[in-house]
């Protein structure tokens, strides 16, 4: 698929806007974002076996995607609220790392009937969902990295389907 060149939120003066979806036709959305957090072995051992203070590592991520999914109009500016009808959240088994680390996985995955898309509440919801396994695990490990963030499949709409390769 090729990507569109005109940046959309900018009227014709450069000013940045939130762009015109009203004379859009509503259609079913649906898109998926992924990221990792990277820790050692020790603290992915402690959210595995329940051992983080802080209670259920996973199952808070999971409700904070949600929430973050949600709240997108609230952080990115010209980000139109729409009403979600579905997010899942799923996590991927830690993968040990050429550095003798453990990568955890997110993928969030965002629904709607509108005029425009959800990449950016999958996107959002990864996000929160990295940052509070961060949060909740800082006690133990500082030094965790939060990796790629990506859009990896979207539909609907008029730009139609995308998987990234």
């Amino acid at each position: 698929m090729t990507q569109k060149k005109e940046l959309t939120h900018f009227d014709s003066s450069g000013r940045a806007r939130m762009v015109d979806v009203s004379d859009k036709n509503k259609s079913a959305r649906e898109a998926t974002a992924s990221g990792s957090i990277i820790m050692s072995k020790e603290t992915y051992a402690l959210i595995k076996e329940g051992r983080v203070k802080k209670g259920d590592v996973l199952t808070v991520a999971d409700v904070a995607a949600v929430m973050g999914a949600k709240r997108t109009p609230e952080l990115i500016p010209m980000c139109h609220p729409i009403s979600l009808t579905g997010v899942s959240v799923t996590f991927t088994d830690g993968v040990n790392t050429e550095d003798g680390r453990v990568s955890l996985g997110v993928e969030v995955t965002a629904k709607c009937v509108g005029e425009t898309g959800v990449e950016m509440e999958a996107l959002t919801g990864t996000a929160i969902a990295l940052l509070t396994i961060y949060d909740m695990c800082k006690s133990a490990e500082k030094g965790m990295t939060i990796g790629t963030i990506e859009l990896l499949e979207k539909s609907g709409g008029k730009s139609g389907h995308y998987k990234k390769d």
